[in-house]
């Protein structure tokens, strides 16, 4: 079981910024591959973004160069920058956590945090 917490979610209007924060364990952060999805109403769980353990990251092409994702070794922390946001990205986000180092292609070989962060992004 791996425990991940989000904050940082809320209600911005179009072109507004949000940072989401995930904190987690030290082994978490430092040695796995770690990732945001988010899932809106009536719709499938999608990634937005993933960092490998190596620094690397990935991005849906729906966010790219508008979000960035980091992490902080130090603070066991996983972020999520949000810029330029969106109506479409109206979702509850969910921090995510792999089992190794390298970051898996498939959702449904992540683990996901239990409650997720609600972005709502108004026109």
């Amino acid at each position: 079981q791996v425990q991940l917490v989000e904050s940082g979610g809320g209600s911005v209007q179009t072109g507004g910024a949000l940072r989401l924060s995930c904190a987690a364990s030290e082994h978490t952060v430092r040695e796995t591959c770690m990732g945001w999805f988010r899932q809106a109403p009536a719709k499938e769980r999608e990634l937005v973004a993933t960092l490998d353990a190596y620094g690397k990251p990935r991005y849906a092409d729906s966010v790219k160069g508008r979000f960035t994702i980091s992490k902080d070794n130090a603070r066991t922390t996983l972020y999520l920058q949000m810029n330029s946001l969106k109506p479409e990205d109206t979702a509850v986000y969910y921090c995510a956590a792999g089992f190794y180092g390298g970051c898996p292609m498939s959702v449904t070989s992540f683990r996901f945090s239990e409650q997720g962060t609600q972005v709502t992004v108004s026109s």
